[in-house]
């Protein structure tokens, strides 16, 4: 119903717009991890440990200055979102949604307690899979599971292949739905 109230702008330019810019999204941050899966085979230096003597403001946490520091916030920003959306998404979990204006207060409670435990495992998630250096003055590479090549190599390598599956079944099935539309194979 949504859909058919937007406006011919939000259909024909928006929606493709923000469909590209997650694709956008999620290609680089594989791109990303791949990367770092390739830096930890050739060198040990990529270990997501704390950074000792690097004080903020004196050292770049980016390759690309600037510009890669803000990628590296929206890249954050996004697996912030899209892990709340997978969590709220899940089967187990779909009831823990609230609603409008007749939600219980356990429920309440039990959201906040499921965003307090994402945000909190949000820096070591992005520090583990390379997407950023930076600490976030918390000292998140004191973990010691954190210097433990296997489970980073294998968490990397999970979220790499993991969401590249995803990718692949969500935008193959969609130009598959679409071309059948368009053939008028669905009568």
């Amino acid at each position: 119903e949504l859909r058919h109230r937007a406006s011919p702008w939000q259909r024909n330019l928006g929606y493709p717009l923000a469909m590209l810019g997650l694709l956008a999204l999620t290609g680089i941050s594989v791109l990303i991890v791949c990367f770092h899966v390739l830096e930890l085979l050739l060198d040990d230096a990529a270990m997501p440990r704390g950074i000792q003597d690097a004080s903020l403001g004196q050292v770049s946490f980016s390759i690309f200055g600037s510009f890669g520091a803000a990628l590296q916030v929206v890249l954050i920003f996004y697996l912030m979102v899209s892990s709340v959306v997978g969590f709220y998404s899940s089967p187990l979990f779909t009831r823990l949604l609230p609603e409008r204006q007749d939600t219980p207060l356990t429920k309440i409670i039990g959201n906040c307690v499921s965003l307090l435990v994402l945000s909190s495992a949000l820096p070591i998630f992005s520090r583990t899979l390379g997407i950023t250096r930076f600490d976030l003055l918390g000292d998140f590479g004191r973990f010691n599971w954190l210097g433990n090549f296997y489970i980073v190599f294998l968490y990397n390598m999970g979220f790499a292949g993991l969401t590249t599956l995803c990718l692949v079944k969500r935008v193959s099935w969609a130009v598959q739905a679409e071309l059948i539309r368009a053939f008028g194979e669905d009568r």
